[in-house]
């Protein structure tokens, strides 16, 4: 066992001390060592209930005959993040949680690991720890919350409260209404209730093959979600026994795969960012034009919120993301031979998956678009590709040009759309908002939802070098590489200068020519930033690369 170099024989038995003055007694430490990484905390609705999960997980490893050893994890929700210094944090955080779970594997020398998560950052980092140490892995979530009501209707973070925030600003709701709104939009434990960055990256975990079935749709609150983590425990002592690890499962295919669902589904942009970051750590090349080549050729079947009214818990009783990979594979368009943590292969865990409510899950014939939820554009704003969520963009705006209005950050743009800045037409952009420039890419939920709460969805573009919310619709476009930061020639508009968006044409530009350009960053001077002041974001932004290969870590061995 990996776990004998801290348990076994006689230079041990200082260790076997120490794990005896735990309560941990030496039939225990015959046993394979399990660590259960528990992200819990009582400051995110979607982990305030995680421990319930680990004792399922815990109770599930000793089931099997295994002794689960429970480690925690940090976490940040980016809904009480945003919009403020703390956004700086947020992707900034999926590297340190990754190197934690590396330290603590490493110091002891688990024989499989557990790892419990539910948000943004939480996820891809524990699933590119598990990819970068290639040991026996399962990855359970704490699962989607419940929809709120307000007025007879489902409510959610978004449409609930972010988008409400524009519609009070620009005078179409009162105080009272804000108050009543933000008190019924979140009612349970869980991850947002949409189609967010963590659900999607909750979903596509079980695609992968790193989660079980029904790891991306079972509601929190529901009893099946806790007998999901008993079936965790219970399921890593037989990737230890088989010895299936990580890399093992998170194969080229195994993310061709997901990025397929992801289009299918239409999931968060900030999908990309993490899938390329996961596909790094286990040394499998994943790049923009994959992303874009499967989006081409897949239809997106299911829209849900914040593309539509329809919330995840809808999902789950229409068959989960089990009847969506079926519905693709009988299309010839996943690979279904591949492990999973199951023990069985992707085809093998969905044959009996069926589509239970096509008003959720539409046959092809029904797609809600013949192309997938995403598309990278390129273009003279973005040589090196940006993102947008194309399904959740009204058709009015798939092709738009407009003059630039320009800030220099988030929060220049947010004070202009709130005070009724912003017109018809216009085209936002923000910029240095970049993984340098930000540092740690912001998510701009706040900005694009106020867009929406005031009426303009369907009226303005929004461009950034930074990153969106899973929770953003609209024309909103980002990763845009290179960042101004780094020289790239978002830094270059200036305002009302002339944008053009093709999202069909997958084209993304200004109208300048490339002597204007040059002209330009001749005389380009960047503007005054206040210093870094913390320590790790000075690390991180000297650290991070670019959006266009998931922002991940520079390795140290390739300065390239």
């Amino acid at each position: 066992m990996r776990s004998d170099e801290v348990k076994k024989g006689p230079a041990r038995a200082p260790h076997r001390s120490l794990f005896y003055a735990m309560g941990y007694t030496s039939e225990d430490l015959k046993k394979p060592l399990i660590g259960v990484v528990n992200a819990h905390n009582e400051v995110i609705p979607g982990h305030f209930h995680l421990n319930e999960i680990a004792d399922a997980v815990k109770a599930g490893v000793l089931g099997a005959g295994g002794t689960p050893m429970e480690f925690p994890s940090i976490g940040l929700c980016d809904g009480i993040a945003m919009n403020h210094s703390g956004m700086n944090y947020s992707l900034a955080s999926r590297e340190l949680i990754a190197d934690s779970v590396e330290s603590m594997y490493m110091a002891y020398k688990f024989d499989g690991l557990v790892l419990i998560g539910n948000c943004d950052k939480i996820v891809p980092g524990m699933l590119m720890a598990a990819a970068r140490l290639n040991v026996p892995c399962v990855y359970v979530s704490g699962g989607p919350m419940l929809p709120g009501r307000y007025n007879g209707e489902d409510s959610d973070l978004t449409r609930g409260t972010f988008e409400a925030v524009g519609a009070y600003t620009s005078g179409k709701i009162d105080e009272q209404t804000l108050t009543d709104m933000e008190e019924t939009a979140c009612q349970t434990c869980g991850s947002c209730a949409g189609m967010y960055t963590a659900n999607t990256i909750n979903c596509l975990a079980e695609v992968l093959g790193i989660a079980l079935p029904g790891n991306g749709t079972i509601p929190a609150p529901y009893g099946a979600r806790k007998a999901l983590g008993r079936r965790a425990g219970k399921q890593v002592m037989e990737m230890v026994e088989r010895n299936i690890c990580a890399r093992d499962i998170l194969t080229r295919e195994a993310f061709l795969n997901a990025i397929t669902v992801d289009m299918a589904i239409g999931g968060s942009t900030n999908t990309v960012l993490h899938l390329m970051a996961i596909a790094n750590q286990a040394q499998v090349k994943v790049t923009l034009e994959d992303f874009d080549h499967i989006s081409n050729s897949t239809p997106q079947i299911c829209k849900l919120s914040p593309s539509s009214t329809q919330h995840i818990n809808e999902l789950y009783e229409a068959g989960g993301i089990q009847a969506i990979e079926k519905q693709l594979l009988d299309a010839g368009k996943l690979h279904g031979d591949l492990i999973t943590v199951t023990g069985k292969t992707v085809a093998e865990n969905v044959a009996n998956a069926v589509a239970r409510d096509r008003r959720i899950i539409h046959s092809f014939d029904d797609a809600y678009s013949e192309t997938g939820g995403l598309a990278v554009l390129r273009g003279n704003l973005a040589p090196d590709g940006a993102v947008v969520k194309q399904g959740g963009v009204a058709k009015e705006m798939l092709s738009h040009s407009g003059p630039a209005r320009v800030y220099n950050s988030e929060e220049e743009a947010f004070a202009a759309i709130t005070g009724n800045e912003i017109h018809s037409g216009d085209v936002v952009v923000i910029r240095y908002e970049g993984p340098k420039g930000g540092p740690g890419m912001k998510e701009m939920l706040s900005p694009t939802a106020a867009l929406l709460g005031a009426g303009l969805g369907k009226e303005v573009a929004l461009l950034t070098d930074g990153r969106f919310s899973g929770g953003t619709a609209g024309a909103c476009i980002g990763h845009i590489s290179p960042e101004a930061a780094e020289g790239g020639p978002l830094g270059l508009v200036e305002e009302g200068d002339i944008i053009d968006i093709d999202i069909p044409k997958r084209h993304l530009s200004v109208r300048l020519t490339d002597e204007e350009m040059e002209a330009r960053r001749a005389k380009r001077k960047s503007p005054a930033r206040d210093l870094i002041p913390h320590s790790y974001l000075r690390r991180y932004a000297y650290l991070v690369t670019s959006a266009s290969t998931g922002a991940v870590m520079k390795d140290p061995t390739n300065e390239e």
